[in-house]
Formats: structure tokens, sequence, C-alpha cells
């Protein structure tokens, strides 16, 4: 049988909202996705907190537009949906600089630690740590771990060199980086808090110390967003994706907001390529086809839920909060 791709002429807004309907789908978009997609979306958030919100809905559907990982997390939580990802290609720096051999051999070389993992891994390095992460909710974990114990922190050496330094934490750190935060420039972004001196500069823990160090907040998407909300003055610096600025002008249109410039003077280096992926094409098409789709064995799934379960126990008020607060 062949399959129709020439979307052409096709209304895809007008056919995804029918889909939508027809397939019982809840679709989600991190803050990252492209604003034609943000603007469709039942829900538009951090990874983690998309994830919680579709599974407590009715939906038979889950259509993700974000990442492999993030899908996977939704799978994780909802087993009994179907969680679709519209290019299964869209993944991530962090989940692959973390092969999950590489990462259990590296567990086996010190037993003595525990790991708390950043939720950008794959199912399978979720199943071989102990606690996952995010950007709000590392801190109040790290808060409740015993001083003396030696901890893992991976696959994010710049999220986990900044809790480090702010909390005093001597954490053995995995070498993973966000090809995204590691393209911000300091010597251009001094030029641009020159040109803009009253603008505060709002930066994710993933950018290298070199940025967070100009920074006045760091957090997550969600959190600089809600920084975005609190500040007094009308221009903010934001050092993130660029995407997610589409919901600050939504919500705050007298403001100006102005993406960190990369190494180039420009933050066209810094809009993520694997988010870029996703597309309402494919989105009608995932909805269409329900493909593809994200599938993980039962075992597997069980034991990458248990780490994500730890979390959501040690510090399940952080999810959807996004706030690392004020750079200390």
């Amino acid at each position: 049988m062949t399959i129709q791709t020439n979307l052409t002429g096709l209304d895809l807004r007008a056919e995804i909202d029918r889909l939508r309907k027809e397939r019982n789908a809840v679709i989600l978009a991190h803050y990252y996705q492209k604003p034609e997609i943000q603007d469709l979306a039942d829900f538009v958030g951090d990874s983690l907190d998309l994830s919680r919100k579709a599974q407590a809905t009715d939906a038979d559907v889950i259509a993700f537009c974000g990442v492999r990982f993030m899908a996977e997390t939704a799978k994780i939580l909802s087993p009994d949906k179907i969680v679709v990802l519209p290019d299964m290609a869209a993944g991530c720096s962090l989940e692959d600089s973390c092969p999950p051999e590489q990462f259990a051999e590296f567990r086996a070389q010190h037993p003595d630690h525990i790991a708390l993992t950043y939720i950008n891994c794959s199912t399978e390095v979720k199943a071989l740590s102990d606690i996952i992460v995010t950007s709000s909710s590392a801190e109040q974990i790290l808060a409740q771990i015993d001083p003396a114990q030696k901890i893992i922190f991976g696959p994010d050496r710049n999220l986990g060199g900044y809790l480090a330094r702010k909390t005093g934490r001597d954490m053995l750190l995995w070498p993973g980086v966000c090809i995204v935060h590691e393209a911000f420039s300091e010597t251009e972004l001094l030029k641009l808090r020159a040109e803009h001196p009253d603008a505060p500069i709002a930066a994710h823990p993933e950018c290298p110390a070199v940025i967070l160090d100009h920074a006045d907040y760091v957090g997550s998407t969600r959190g600089i967003l809600e920084f975005a909300q609190s500040i007094t003055g009308d221009t903010l610096i934001v050092a993130t994706e660029p995407h997610i600025i589409h919901q600050m002008q939504k919500a705050m249109p007298g403001k100006t907001f102005i993406g960190a410039p990369g190494a180039d003077g420009n933050c066209n280096c810094n809009i993520c390529p694997y988010m870029a992926l996703n597309t309402m094409e494919k989105l009608y098409l995932a909805l269409r086809d329900l493909t593809p789709r994200v599938e993980i064995e039962e075992g597997l799934r069980l034991q990458a839920k248990k780490s994500l379960d730890a979390m959501l126990t040690l510090a399940s008020g952080t999810v959807g909060k996004g706030d690392l607060g004020p750079r200390s």
C-alpha cells in the first residue's frame, strides 16, 4: 500500500486539529519548538512537566514535539498510551554523549557512588541511575543526600559544575555538554551587555560557567520564562535556545527579549538542530499514521521508572516550577 506523503495544498493546522480529535490525542510542545508548533499544542513547557500533564489526561495518544528522550519519558510514565514523535531522528547531544554501555562501565569503576542523572539521557541510562534530576529539582535533591555520600553526576558537566559551585558538593562529572548552550560566546555576550547595560541576563544552567558567571538569573526554561515576567525593566537578554522567546513575547508583548549571541555575533548557531527536525508536516503524518512510535521493553521501562519515581519522591514540588533561583 502506498502512503500519501504529498501534502501540497493541505490545511495542516485544520488536519492536525481533526486528527487530534479523532485519535483522542494530546499534543505536547517543548519551549524549543518552532512557534507554529507551540501555538497548536495542548501543552507547552519543560520536558518532565509535559510528560506528567499528558499522563494526567484521558488521551489515547501522546504526540510529543520535542526530542527522543522526552518522548521516551512520556512512554515510561504512560505505558498504556501510544506515544509518537514526529521525527525519530530528533535526538540530543547530551544523550549522545552518554552511551549506556560506557555509563555502566563508569558506574562499575565507582561502586561507592550513587548516580544523579540529568533527565536529558536515554531510557537505558535512566535505568542505570539512582535518581533522575531536572534543572529545577537537582538542588533540592542534593540537599537531601548525605554529605558523605559520593555522587556521579551526568551527563551534563555544565549543570553538574554549576550545582557543585552553588552547593559545595564535590561530584564526579560525566563530560557531556549541550551543543546549543556550548555555542554561546562570552565575548559577544559582554558586547551585548555593553549595548544594554540595564538589561539583566537569564541563562540556562546547561551553559558553560563563563556564561553563567555573567547571569543575573540561572534556571530552566520555565524558570527563565517566570523570571522574564518578574523583571521591572523592559529588556531581558536570554541565554538559552531562542524559541523560548516566542512564549515571552506572547505573555509580555511590551517587553524586549534579546537572544544571547553565538561566536559569530548572532543567534542562529543556538537553534537546536534536533528540535528543528519536528515540523507541521511530520506532526500531521505522525497523527495520521500513529508512527513513528516510541516502544520500550517493559523490564527496562520499570527500571527506568524507579529513578524517575525517586526524583518525584524527593522533589515533586519542583516539577513545572523550573526555578534554580538567583545566581549566588
